[in-house]
């Protein structure tokens, strides 16, 4: 399945089945759901995982429950994923010329840079688009009814966050935040700003670094000029991993660093090592959830599923992937319908537990903030831990972290 996802063109075909299964699949309908991913430029190593949980999710549900029912009759899946290779405008040509083809159905592709233009395709042909790639508030505030996103929009995701610094000791008194100048990143660190704000923590420094980041030198001597407790990136992967890597190059030390996208990914821990460990993250996921899937069972049997298909590490990317095709057949049948308008309005509506999370959109089409908004976990000895909400914590928070030069 990993040398599929590299193609151009991506069908996930039904492989050999169970003869009862074969049976029930050969008078089955087909139901296409249509995309772009990145597979591969800049954003391609959290594409793939996405693209990943997509092709997992058809593989079971054709394989191993034969399908699926919508008023009264079966169907089979199929995607038609094209890999967009990180460019926008190569995305929304994919998506458009799949719009003309009569494709009904969207997954989204990764990065709001990505989702936003394309959003603007599906909703004008007035196409249901699900997605797990893309947060910026831009997506969400132009009064769009045909996407829904797996996500709170980027301004609301660090309420979580600020709530659980709030709980550590010795209390945290201040952080600098970290930004990039993009659609999703800018608007996390605004919310972050205000969120901290409102918990009583000082924010000394925002430091808004330019979308393609090369060197943070003359941020890193700031920050040890200025020593908060707390620095938090509101960073994509690639970056995080660059400011990770030079705060340790240049013996930049506080007590915690917080980053919102990297350590979850398995090659982010693998490049830094030991220098990972402690670092904080937002995470939506792990196997261990306890949320019921009416398709896959629980998160840890997707898990279990994925590991015997897939040998690339499973991220919460994969997981909000998968989810986002068993939520789409979760909709259609509660709409008992596939008429697009119907399930529109039947995902608007809907609330329901999946492998990855509880599902319930705002009246915008994002994920709830309440009901869908991030954990905090934290890499330990090269694993991820949860350790917030402490209800539901995995490991207890290691605080603060060891210095860089004091790791084994």
């Amino acid at each position: 399945m990993e040398a599929i996802g590299r193609r151009g063109l991506l069908a996930a075909t039904a492989l050999a089945a169970p003869f009862i299964r074969r049976a029930q699949a050969a008078d089955a309908a087909k139901l296409v759901f249509g995309g772009s991913v990145p597979l591969s430029g800049v954003a391609a190593e959290t594409g793939l995982n996405v693209h990943n949980g997509y092709l997992v999710a058809v593989k079971y549900l054709n394989e191993v429950l034969g399908g699926v029912e919508i008023a009264g009759r079966r169907y089979q899946l199929a995607l038609n994923m094209f890999d967009d290779a990180s460019d926008p405008s190569r995305a929304v040509t994919l998506i458009q010329r799949q719009i003309d083809d009569g494709v009904n159905f969207f997954l989204g592709s990764f990065g709001s840079n990505i989702v936003l233009p394309t959003v603007a395709i599906t909703e004008g042909a007035e196409r249901p688009m699900v997605q797990a790639g893309g947060g910026s508030d831009q997506i969400f505030n132009q009064g769009y009814r045909y996407v829904f996103g797996f996500y709170p929009r980027a301004s609301r995701q660090f309420v979580s966050t600020a709530a659980w610094l709030k709980t550590l000791q010795p209390a945290v008194k201040s952080i600098s935040i970290i930004s990039t100048n993009d659609a999703f990143s800018k608007p996390l660190a605004t919310g972050a700003i205000a969120n901290c704000k409102s918990e009583g923590i000082e924010v000394l420094d925002h430091f808004e670094l330019p979308a393609q980041v090369t060197d943070v030198s003359g941020v890193m001597a700031s920050l040890r000029a200025r020593t908060p407790d707390v620095v938090a990136c509101t960073t994509h992967d690639q970056d995080s991993l660059l400011l990770t890597r030079q705060m340790v190059a240049t013996g930049t030390n506080v007590k915690m660093v917080y980053q919102d996208l990297g350590p979850q990914l398995a090659s982010y821990r693998s490049a830094l090592g030991k220098y990972a460990d402690g670092i904080a993250f937002q995470q939506y996921w792990d196997p261990r959830v306890t949320f019921k899937d009416q398709f896959f069972g629980s998160a840890a049997a997707f898990a279990a599923y994925y590991a015997k298909n897939v040998t690339r590490p499973i991220a919460y990317h994969c997981a909000a992937g998968a989810a986002c095709i068993t939520t789409f057949v979760s909709a259609m049948q509660a709409a008992k319908s596939i008429d697009p308008k119907a399930v529109r309005d039947a995902l608007s509506a809907i609330d329901i537990e999946t492998l990855y999370h509880r599902i319930k959109f705002t009246p915008d089409g994002d994920g709830d903030p309440v009901v869908m908004g991030p954990g905090v976990g934290q890499v330990q000895k090269g694993d991820m831990e949860f350790v917030y909400p402490l209800n539901g914590k995995t490991a207890d928070v290691i605080y603060p972290m060891p210095r860089w030069d004091q790791r084994g």
